[in-house]
């Protein structure tokens, strides 16, 4: 691996360090020099904040078959079959290594614990610390890569652009903070890896990081992305005046929690034969019709008639943070309100992580295999990232590229140096995000999205990529990332899981049980769920 003042070279470049980029290195560094690039702390990322846990059919009453079957029918007809095989099947074995690594998940006696969440048939979901998962399987994935020669992981480096030429990937620009300046890294193989883009909505669960930084880097450089119209909201986040809407875990309710609308009145048994476990679009729709028909602006989730020590050993952060908002939540009901939480788009790629341009793999939320349809399936989240971090590190360790041309090599790019203003900017992505929730949000339709579209549009205008701005620079790709939601859902006229629209409230299938893609021309295709151009399998090598 060699150093110059601004330019990287090594064989393998990821860009994210949350499960998936992290899987990806470890998976890469058998076969040459890693450089991992991380937006912020190295242990920083969506993964982090993952609270309910990581599904997987491990226990004895759980089978595959089961797994498979559920994750299906969670996302309405359109998971890719494939994709969700590969997810249940080689799940188990990632999971069983992450034990042997040192994950402690939680455990009754000698035996792990599984928990129920929404639209699971079978109690299958690990967790650790009651609702500190992500944080765990960060902490030994982390030590993992850190114990090898061959990775680097720089924090604090934000990633501008992909290293482009004639269609193949060869790096990333990036941003190195603590040295203030632009930096070069040049890598035979790129994996994306850098999460989802929460916060192109005011209503959030996502951290501040989440800005859709790869899905715009590919964009621009022209990947196909699909899917991009299914955003997920999560149900149930903190709602109070001046707090962050902080998750409020789906296994409280598969631990027996009741949803309530503010006359104290429990609902969801109208609107789905699961009652509070129903699917997380089901439960979400729900909410927000009670909250019209009430005129409240939140509901409730109450644990009151729960035994009060097991939810405070279950759920140790959950109880934490409420109470810092003088909220007990054994003995008060918590006032809630759905959020943004999770794209269940991205770039589009097939069962090993390649994406549409030569040397670029993704994985994690910033990709879309097709696992999980319209409407993810609670707790997937985290095993997508786990197997198709380590697939997408396979195919890119196996699949030899390059040498870097010496054209690339010598390749500069000027980047604006404008004195950013800092309140111009924060006071526009405040509006964009306002203009997503209330337009392109959980109740869509035709003349919303067009309207969003042009305001979007108008918005973004007066913005551009700039070396001097890491702020900037996450407000153009928001704006691209929110661009690229609206002419999905534009172009889907339907209602499907997460993407409902007023204007067409019934499925489509004849039409439409598809997957959108859309390219830099910003022009929205169907593809079918298992043709050629919508996945592809080939043999890797370990």
């Amino acid at each position: 691996m060699s150093h110059e003042a601004e330019t990287i070279t090594t064989d393998f470049l990821v860009i994210g360090s949350g499960i998936a980029g992290l899987r990806a290195a470890i998976e890469l560094s058998a076969a040459g020099s890693v450089v991992l690039l991380a937006k912020e702390r190295l242990n920083e990322s969506n993964t982090e904040w993952a609270q309910g846990g990581i599904a997987v059919a491990l226990s004895d009453e759980d089978e595959v078959s089961l797994h498979y079957e559920d994750t299906l029918r969670a996302g309405v007809g359109l998971c890719s079959p494939d994709a969700v095989r590969v997810l249940v099947e080689e799940g188990v074995r990632y999971i069983t290594e992450l034990i042997d690594w040192g994950t402690e998940f939680d455990r009754n006696g000698v035996h792990l614990s599984f928990s129920k969440e929404a639209a699971h048939s079978r109690s299958r979901v690990l967790h650790v610390h009651g609702d500190s998962t992500g944080r765990e399987i960060i902490r030994v994935l982390l030590k993992k890569a850190l114990a090898s020669r061959n990775v680097v992981l720089k924090p604090h480096c934000f990633s501008l652009d992909l290293v482009v030429e004639d269609g193949l990937v060869w790096g990333a620009w990036f941003l190195d903070e603590p040295a203030r300046r632009v930096r070069k890294v040049l890598a035979r193989s790129t994996v994306l890896a850098s999460g989802g883009a929460g916060q192109v909505y005011s209503e959030t669960t996502n951290p501040d990081l989440a800005t859709g930084d790869g899905q715009a880097m590919a964009h621009r450089a022209g990947a196909v992305l699909a899917d991009m119209e299914f955003f997920q909201f999560h149900p149930t986040a903190l709602f109070l005046q001046g707090a962050p809407r902080f998750l409020l875990t789906e296994a409280i309710r598969g631990e027996g929690g009741y949803l309530r609308n503010i006359d104290c009145e429990r609902f969801m048994p109208k609107y789905h034969e699961m009652a509070d476990l129903a699917p997380r679009d089901v439960v979400s729709r729900a909410i927000v019709a009670e909250m019209k028909r009430s005129g409240s602006n939140f509901a409730y989730l109450d644990l009151t008639h729960l035994d009060a020590e097991l939810i405070k050993r279950r759920f140790p952060k959950v109880y934490a943070t409420c109470q810092s908002y003088n909220i007990d939540i054994t003995v008060d009901m918590i006032p809630t309100h759905p959020a943004a939480h999770y794209l269940m788009g991205g770039i589009k790629t097939d069962l090993w992580g390649r994406t549409s341009l030569r040397n670029l793999y993704a994985a994690g939320e910033v990709a879309c295999t097709g696992v999980h349809g319209a409407n993810r399936l609670a707790s997937n989240s985290l095993l997508e990232g786990l197997v198709y971090g380590a697939r997408a590190g396979r195919a890119a360790a196996s699949e030899k590229h390059g040498p870097v041309p010496a054209s690339v090599a010598s390749k500069a790019r000027e980047f604006p140096r404008d004195s950013p203003d800092l309140t111009r900017i924060r006071e526009t992505k405040k509006v964009m995000q306002r203009l997503m929730w209330e337009k392109v949000g959980i109740l869509r339709d035709g003349r919303d999205l067009k309207e969003a579209l042009r305001h979007l549009l108008h918005l973004g205008s007066h913005f551009k990529m700039s070396s001097t701005s890491r702020a900037e620079c996450e407000l153009v790709n928001l704006v691209t990332v929110a661009e690229l939601m609206i002419v999905s859902a534009m172009a889907r006229e339907e209602s499907r899981g997460a993407h409902y629209r007023a204007d067409y409230p019934c499925r489509s299938d004849q039409k439409l049980q598809k997957h959108s893609v859309i390219s830099n021309a910003s022009h929205v295709d169907f593809v079918d769920l298992n043709s050629p151009e919508s996945v592809r399998e080939a043999p890797v090598a370990r």
